[in-house]
This record gives C-alpha cells, structure tokens and sequence, in this order.
C-alpha cells in the first residue's frame, strides 16, 4: 500500500513579486512500512518538500503544479481543517530546530500530553503515556523532564522531547527533519534503533531528511538524493552507494567519512598548554517541586589541558557538560571549585572589569550562527563588532580589517554588506568565524561548530579552520559530538560522561585503543557502516 504519492511537484517562494523555484517536478513515494531517505545539501528541497507535504509552508510559500497525497487523501491545496485532522494521527513530524517545535511557555510533558489526548485517552493512562513516550525517546529520568519547561533542557534533550510528542500521536508516517543532526552518536543510535522498531512492528512508514549520507545508507530502505530542487538520482542504498550514476551522488559519498577514522601521524610532544582547567567542578542549583531545591552536579572534578597551538575535542553525549566546560573556560559561567588558567592568569572568580581585557585572547564560536549573528547587522557590522566593543581603530582602518577577515575566511568583499538571511549555513558560519579572528585571539572555542551543516560545507569549514591554525598559530578547544568530526581536526581529546572525564589523550590513542567503556560505545555507535561496506 501506498501512503505518500509525490507527483509532478513544484514549490516556489514569492519574493518581490516573483516566484523562485524551490522544487521541481519531484516525483516521490512511500509504501506503508517503508524507510525511505531524501538527502542533499541545504538548499536543495528536502525540508521544502516535506512542508508541502503536510501544509506547512511558510507564508510566502507556492505550490504551483502537481499533487501530494497522503493517505488518500490530497493535501496540496487542502484546507487547513483537512490538514489538521492529518498532523498528528496520520503524519508526525519531527523537526530539525527544538527551540522553534517546542512551546517555551509550557511544560514539556503538557505538550507531550497534548498530542496523547487527540487519541481519547484521559487521566491517569494519560501521564502514563507521556513517560512512556519520553523514555522511549532516551530521556533520563522522565518524570523530572517532564516537568521542566524547554529552556531547562539541554539541545540534545528538547530533541528527544520533540520526537516524544511525534511518536506519542501514533502517526502512520513519521516525517523525521534531520531528526538527530543535534544527538550525540549514542544517543542518535537510540532513536533510529527505536525508529526502527515502530516501522517494522506497527508498519509506520518513515520519511528522513538528512544530509548525512551515512545515516540514510545505514537506515534507509531507499534512497533520494535532491540537488537543487531536483531529484537527481534514486535506489536502494547499496546500488546508490555501489554504483552512483550521478557526479553529486558521488560528491557525497567522498565526503562521507569513514567509520574508523585514518589518522594521521603528529607530533606527540605537546607544547605548553594555553589553557588549563584542574579539578573544575559546578553545581547549578534545580527547584524539584517534589524533592524540593537541590543541587545538579553537571561537572565533577574536570581537568583538560589545551595546547598551544592544536586542538583539543571535548566529546561525548547530551548532558555530559561539554559545553558548561567550555563556559567556565571562557568566563561566561563561574566553576565550584577548581582552577582554569588561560595563558598563565588564572580567571577563576575574576570580576567582569578583570576579566574582560582577558577575553581577547579568547574568542566563541557558537553552533548556530543565525542566532548569534544580528539579524539587522550586516556582514561588515557583524565582524568589526568585537572592535567597536574594545573600541580599537576607527572606521576605516576597521573596514579594512574587515576586508582581511573576510580574505582569510574565503569569502569575497562583496559580501560585507549582506545581512545574515541573504547567506547560507556555511556562509554564515564563515562570517562568525572571521567576527571571532577580528581581536586577533589565541583561543578559539567552538561548540559544535558544523553539526547544522551538510557534509560538503562541513568539509570545507574543517578546511578552513586547519588553514587557519597553520596559518596564525591558533590554539582551539572544539566541542563536538561527532567523533568522525573529532577525529579530522582534533591532537587531543577528552572524553567525557556525566560531568566527568573518562579517558583523554591522543586521538588516534583514544580511538583506536579506547580504554573506557564508554568511549568504545561513543565508537560502536558511529553510523556508516553501508558506506565503508561499499567502498
């Protein structure tokens, strides 16, 4: 049986007046059961198609030829009560942004509890549900998230939250939005293994989006690749991996990495370190309404050194305290107990006034740069920011510095005046990365850096961020749950679990010999084994 039938489709956007095409004449199907993948880089109509799908398209959007029907039922040009009585019962959708699917001004299990009623339960079965939905979706100690509201969640819990609520409808189709681009690799296993399941014992069929090649060759049943708008090549995933017809096709296999990493050989003397944390530990205070105020130890105890000059990885799942780590070193969150060095001055509990003249030799770059990037800023403003701040050069020596930043991040000055929304994810990350060289620093952390982007864009950020540390010496602390990521970029690692580290050393030493439990697990769970397979 067929559920989705994708005939002839056409979306366009309406800007100024005219219509630019966003999908041409895609032709699609899913069978009742089936897995079926869509990838391709940003841009090329895989998000654009499954909005169409269910009717949600934003407001400038067009369906102009065509048709889409789901379960018998045609929604391209449908009513929104028509459409309504799908989402939910029929289709559920998991999209890629938690932040954006997700309600800030309700509990998380109220929104769960929500998508379980449209089925009549009530009561008590009700809550039941919700817990059941969300330990389903590998949420640690239900009843407590299930009372917190979504900004007291970390990403990679409001994504589980999210595919809680799509499952918690029993849908027939889940459309899945890069459902796990967010998820460490344990963690993304876990949802795709129960994914899965649901498709092979309820019969759901299952829609991913994604551009990671290798999980749709691990999970799918067939594969769609999109370039442009255009569907450029289809088949299951051995023929697509084995024997691709199309030069993209081919493009994205040779960017997906492999699962055990080649490693090159580096020099095993370390330099002085330019950063150092000891025995860094952090309490955050958590009102329980039932246990009463009591204290979450996201850190304990956690020591990590940053060579000058190379790159150090924090890895490991959602929650462990990657990112509250790299807070603390950079001064933005204040540690327990413990010391954090930073170029030979020690800035635990330093005053903003002492600790500001410090913050230019280290600088942020955060996962997503449309949110950090001022919308209203153009690209010239955005990079010159941090000068204007610190209140270095004047207009014209600090567009001429800006021109520098944008020749040393490979874009062109024609681009300074561009506003955030005229540039794509890479294009964007480029531009916070050049904001971040603009004082010059030593220390450069990202926090996740390319997990929102295409393989193609992410090999050309890692690219970009090597040629910058040969070039200018730039030591970074890189966190990341993407081990294959890791592996590419990164001397040294931490790995880290529940607010400890576990095992740290050389990366080619900790993932080729993991001695940890854990670390072997982060490993085991790397997705791609169809494309090693097929290589």
């Amino acid at each position: 049986m067929t559920l989705v039938d994708i005939k002839g489709l056409d979306v366009g956007y309406v800007r100024h007046r005219r219509v630019t095409p966003a999908v041409l004449g895609l032709d699609l199907t899913v069978a009742a059961g089936e897995v079926v993948a869509i990838v391709g880089e940003s841009g090329s109509g895989k998000t654009t198609t499954a909005n169409a799908l269910i009717g949600l398209l934003p407001a400038n959007g067009r369906i102009t030829a065509g048709s889409a029907v789901v379960d018998g039922i045609q929604t391209a040009g449908a009513s929104e009560r028509t459409l309504r009585r799908l989402r939910g019962s029929v289709v559920g959708l998991i999209p890629q942004d938690p932040m954006v699917g997700l309600n800030p001004t309700q509990r998380v299990g109220h929104q769960i509890a929500e998508a379980v009623k449209l089925r009549g339960l009530a009561g008590a079965a009700v809550q039941a549900e919700v817990l059941e939905h969300l330990a389903q979706a590998g949420v640690p100690d239900p009843e407590l998230r299930a009372r917190q509201y979504p900004h007291e969640l970390s990403g990679g819990l409001r994504q589980r939250a999210l595919i809680a609520i799509a499952l918690a409808g029993r849908p027939k189709l889940i459309i899945a939005d890069e459902p796990t681009s967010a998820l460490d690799v344990t963690v993304q296993k876990r949802i795709l293994d129960h994914l899965g399941g649901l498709v092979h014992e309820q019969g759901i069929s299952l829609l991913i989006i994604t551009h990671d090649l290798a999980v749709a060759a691990d999970r799918a049943d067939r594969v769609v690749v999109m370039q442009h708008g255009r569907k450029v090549e289809e088949g299951d995933p051995a023929t697509i991996l084995r024997t691709p017809r199309e030069h993209y096709t081919r493009q994205l296999i040779a960017a997906a990495r492999p699962v055990v990493p080649h490693f090159d050989v580096r020099d095993q003397v370390a330099p002085e370190p330019i950063l150092q944390l000891t025995d860094v530990s952090k309490t955050f205070p958590v009102n329980d309404l039932r246990r009463g105020a009591r204290g979450f130890n996201a850190l304990d105890k956690v020591s990590v050194t940053v060579p000058r000059g190379q790159t150090h990885a924090l890895v490991g799942e959602s929650g462990c305290g990657k990112t509250t780590t790299l807070r603390i070193a950079l001064g933005l969150e204040t540690a327990t107990g413990g010391s954090v060095v930073l170029d030979g001055d020690e800035i635990s509990g330093l005053s903003w006034n002492r600790l500001r003249p410090l913050r230019r030799k280290a600088q942020l770059v955060h996962q997503d740069p449309f949110a950090t990037l001022d919308p209203k800023f153009t690209v010239a403003q955005s990079v010159t920011e941090p000068l204007v701040s610190f209140r270095i050069g004047d207009r014209r020596s600090r567009l001429q510095r800006a021109r520098e930043l944008l020749d040393q991040v490979a874009l062109p000055h024609s681009y300074l005046d561009r506003l955030p929304s005229e540039l794509s994810g890479g294009q964007r990350q480029r531009v916070a990365i050049a904001r971040a060289l603009a004082l010059r620093p030593d220390l450069i952390m990202l926090d996740e850096p390319v997990s929102a982007l295409d393989v193609l864009v992410q090999e050309q950020i890692l690219q970009l961020l090597a040629d910058l540390q040969a070039a200018l010496g730039l030591s970074y602390l890189f966190v990341s749950h993407d081990l294959s990521v890791v592996a590419e970029i990164a001397h040294t690692v931490s790995v880290m679990s529940h607010g400890r580290v576990v095992e740290q050393g050389p990366v080619a030493e900790v993932f080729t010999n993991p001695k940890s439990a854990h670390t072997r697990e982060l490993i085991d769970a790397i997705p791609g084994r169809r494309v090693v397979d097929a290589a």
